[in-house]
């Protein structure tokens, strides 16, 4: 496997004057009065464990990446697929859902596409299928944890659930979730995940004891995630880790652009400008298009309202508009499957197809918008549609 690059800060640097723009209108907010203190508070109490956590996970990663992990993963897979493409893809399914699931979904829109869109071209493979896989689940595939997504991480804070009650709640429409993108693949690029696998030459590590060390630190970190222990927690003693592994192997690894600090910030301004419309009846003029009830129209109502948010202004702000009015547990996970499942189908829907595309971008690969959104708006109507159905089947 060649050298990805997948280091590469990422760079969107809107988001850093976006966000820079939001924590302006905060504070003038807030000193007009507009914003009241105690829900500027509130906002801070509520987030602060949720955003640290957000920057350890994101610096695991990272670091990760730079140790070759992913790199190694994947020229496993290639070993393991028994010289078929199918398989190969199918590996390349598990991992990606693992990624999303405990590592969160920029992990595998950012870093995994990378490694697997080389992985395909160096076997002489069309990469578009192990692209459109990374994203689709990146976004599909992060409904089962809390730390699957910044948006679960709300959720899960606002309902007061751990991980496995989280997990117990969204097992259904997390299922539909996978399955249908898979689905829509595996038919729709039948021709390319399909017959024999050209061999690879395998590359040796660049340094063994890194990569190594590394994967230890990130195996053990995935059940401490579920463990019940606060998430930052086993995060932050990772990236810790992580941290002094690298400082000590590959320090030109280590710089500022490890932290997602323009994510950060922009999310701040986020909640703050969102807070602020609550506080002047933002909920109270979207009650009467999401409704209150449970019913399966009602939540497929709810989940629709919040994928069109998503695809119109990005799924964060489409999640804070709408979730005092989702607080009942099955209305949330109705919530969190139209802003999670239901972001794909236009390139601001959600940060993680932005970042996606500029790393396809930057490998050369070329993506046709128009393809990518129909195909995109096929895969998000099923996959809504049918993940509220199995909620509601599930939870009658």
């Amino acid at each position: 496997m060649t050298g990805t690059g997948h280091r590469e800060p990422r760079q969107l640097p809107w988001t850093g004057m976006a966000g820079g723009l939001l924590i302006l209108v905060a504070v003038i907010l807030l000193s007009s009065g507009l914003l009241p203190v105690a829900s500027a508070v509130d906002v801070a109490e509520r987030t602060w464990s949720i955003l640290l956590f957000v920057v350890a996970a994101t610096v695991v990663a990272e670091l990760a990446a730079a140790a070759g992990v992913f790199d190694a993963v994947a020229d496993r897979l290639g070993k393991a697929a028994a010289g078929r493409v199918v398989v190969l893809w199918l590996l390349v399914v598990a991992l990606a859902v693992v990624a999303t699931v405990f590592l969160s979904l920029d992990t595998t829109a950012v870093l995994l596409t990378p490694v697997v869109v080389l992985m395909a071209r160096g076997r002489g493979l069309n990469a578009l299928p192990f692209a459109l896989t990374t994203i689709w689940l990146a976004n599909t595939g992060s409904l089962l944890f809390p730390m699957s997504n910044l948006t679960n991480l709300l959720a899960a804070h606002t309902l007061g659930l751990d991980a496995w009650e989280f997990a117990a709640l969204m097992a259904p429409a997390a299922i539909v979730g996978v399955l249908v993108p898979v689905a829509v693949i595996g038919v729709w690029q039948r021709r390319a995940v399909s017959g024999p696998l050209a061999p690879a030459e395998s590359q040796p590590l660049e340094d063994r004891t890194l990569t190594l060390g590394a994967g230890i630190i990130v195996a053990a970190l995935l059940p401490a995630l579920v463990s019940g222990l606060p998430v930052w927690l086993p995060a932050c003693v990772a990236a810790l880790l992580l941290g002094v592994l690298v400082a000590v192997r590959k320090p030109a690894a280590l710089s500022w652009s490890l932290f997602p600090w323009q994510i950060v910030v922009l999310a701040v301004g986020l909640f703050l400008v969102v807070e602020t419309a609550h506080a002047h009846g933002l909920s109270d003029g979207a009650a009467p298009f999401v409704g209150q009830r449970t019913s399966f129209l009602a939540l497929l109502r709810l989940a629709a309202s919040g994928a069109l948010l998503a695809n119109g202004i990005d799924n964060l702000p489409a999640y804070l508009a709408l979730e005092p009015l989702a607080l009942d547990p099955l209305r949330m996970a109705a919530l969190l499957v139209g802003v999670n499942a239901g972001a794909l189908v236009t390139p601001w829907a959600s940060l993680a197809i932005l970042l996606w595309h500029e790393r396809l971008t930057g490998l050369g690969v070329r993506l046709r918008w128009p393809i990518y959104m129909a195909a995109s708006l096929v895969v998000a109507v099923v996959t809504v549609t049918l993940a509220v159905a199995a909620l509601s089947l599930a939870h009658p």
